[in-house]
């Protein structure tokens, strides 16, 4: 019933070098890493200081020239999501109009049949109203 799992050996019985040469390899990885990352916060912060003044001078050219690539990407961008559901909806519709039963169509045809008999029984009650108010007209013109 118990399903028997290997256990795995404690660390102590691992030899004391084995754990050496892991300790050494995770300092001399941990220690790279955080040299690596004060560099480049150094870098980072020299490449501010030298371009803090440079973007006050340009500021006026490059605010407004942001600004404009900004709109041109985002116009570009909405115009070809627009496109591509276009293509998509016509895609859909000739597959729909040609019998190739696209997903979904099976709910568009539930749709229609449920509109198509709910606008029969408003003609079917527009009708009874009509002949209702004729019917009530003519006795009141008789009496």
């Amino acid at each position: 019933m118990a399903e028997h799992q290997p256990h795995a050996p404690p660390q102590q019985l691992q030899p004391r070098s084995h754990q050496v040469v892991k300790a050494a390899t995770a300092v001399t990885a941990g220690g790279s890493l955080l040299v690596l990352s004060g560099l480049t916060l150094a870098g980072t912060v020299i490449a501010l200081t030298v371009a803090t003044p440079l973007l006050v001078i340009f500021s006026p050219v490059l605010v407004p020239a942001v600004f404009a690539v900004t709109l041109l990407t985002m116009g570009f961008l909405a115009s070809g999501g627009f496109g591509l559901a276009a293509v998509t909806v016509l895609s859909w519709i000739y597959r729909y109009l040609t019998g190739k039963h696209p997903p979904g169509a099976d709910q568009i045809n539930h749709a229609r049949m449920k509109l198509a008999s709910k606008a029969r029984e408003m003609k079917d009650r527009a009708e009874q109203f009509g002949q209702q108010h004729l019917n009530s007209g003519q006795q009141h013109q008789t009496s």
